[in-house]
Order: C-alpha cells, then structure tokens, then sequence
C-alpha cells in the first residue's frame, strides 16, 4: 500500500476538458501522473464513487468551500479521484461546481487505485472495485501525507484536516 515518503505510481488519469485550449481537447483527456505533478504541490483526494452520497454532500463541497485557501497554503492544484470515467467526472464535476477549483480525475479502470494499493471491493453492493476514501499532499510526485478512511467513515480526509496539514507542510 502506497505510504508517506513513496513516490506516486506511474499511469495516467482522464479528466473531461469542458473549454478547448492549453493543448487540451473537449472531452476526455488523458494526463501522465508523473508529468502532472512534477513541480508541483497536489492536494489529492480519493472517494468510492460520483453522485454517492457522502461523496456528494461532503467530501467534494468541502475541498470546492476550501480551494481558496488551499491556493493561499501553497498548493498548485486539488484532485479528486475516482474510479469512474472521464464523462461521468465530468458530469459530477458540473454538477458539484469544481471549475476552477478542483480537478476531476478518472480512473475509469481503477488502474491507478490498483497501484496504489487502496482498493475497495464494493462487488458485493455492486460497485465493482473502487477507491478507498482517502486525502494526501504531493509534492512533486512525492507523497508527503496520507489520511486513509476506515471503511464506511468519513473523518480524516475531508477539506479540512488536509488543508491544516498543507499549512503546516
């Protein structure tokens, strides 16, 4: 499982680009991790699904509330990752108001949760494989923190706890 101090894993995230320009199409697409990150301080924050509840009530809102504040910390980008694909993060994020604010990255086949080592089998409620609900500081493709959710809980990586640790960074 991916830990403080590791290096992100090698792969490649999807994002839906809803204005054409800086070398980017509409629609899907694709972004090499290491590349993305490079520089750069991330704000990652990863949840089992678009347009769940906890999801959409909690966890998105409060980085979209906070983003301000995460630039003023010193934080180049916020993403939110999941294992949907690139349309469906792109729908979610419309709907959830993130331009501008925090990037919506698929993980369409859960490949980047897989190497990380934070999967969650929700198969049996028919989900498939998904993402554990997590948050992280990356800096320069490097993680520097990692809060990582017991199953069913919201309570360490919300907007809040990771934005007094980029404070703090």
């Amino acid at each position: 499982m991916l830990k403080v101090g590791d290096k992100l894993p090698a792969g490649v995230l999807q994002e839906f680009i809803e204005v054409e320009g800086n070398g980017c199409s509409l629609g899907p697409n694709s972004f090499d991790i290491e590349k993305a990150t490079a520089g750069k301080k991330i704000a990652i924050f990863a949840l089992p699904g678009a347009f769940t509840p906890t999801c959409s009530a909690q966890h998105v809102p409060g980085y979209v509330a906070q983003a301000e504040a995460f630039k003023a910390a010193g934080v180049d980008e916020i993403w939110c990752v999941s294992v949907n694909d690139a349309f469906v993060m792109g729908a979610w994020g419309r709907d959830q108001k993130t331009a501008g604010k925090v990037r919506m990255m698929a993980d369409g086949s859960a490949a980047f949760t897989q190497a990380t080592g934070l999967t969650l089998d929700l198969i049996a409620r028919g989900m498939g494989l998904r993402s554990q609900r997590y948050s992280m500081l990356v800096v320069d493709g490097v993680v520097k923190t990692l809060n990582v959710e017991a199953p069913g809980k919201f309570e360490v990586s919300d907007a809040n706890t990771l934005l007094a640790q980029a404070k703090a960074l």
